[in-house]
């Protein structure tokens, strides 16, 4: 019968590969104008500076401007 001998191998830890800034940049200026025009649909989208007639923006985003803690009535 032969027998066989577990030899434990050698591996080197992986690095993960750095994202470079320009990679990263167009998609965080994306994010962060996205963030900004829903931060104004939530928070200030009635009114005088309202973009849009009507209250159909303000009922969809009711219970978030409570949640946010904007005032709206």
């Amino acid at each position: 019968m032969a027998q066989h001998v577990a030899r434990p191998s050698v591996t080197t830890p992986s690095v993960p590969a750095a994202l470079p800034l320009k990679a990263i940049a167009p998609w965080a200026v994306f994010f962060g104008i996205l963030m900004l025009i829903l931060l104004y649909f939530v928070g200030a989208e009635q009114g005088a500076t309202s973009v849009f007639s009507g209250t159909g923006v303000h009922e969809w985003v009711h219970d978030a401007r409570h949640l946010l803690g904007f005032p709206c009535h």
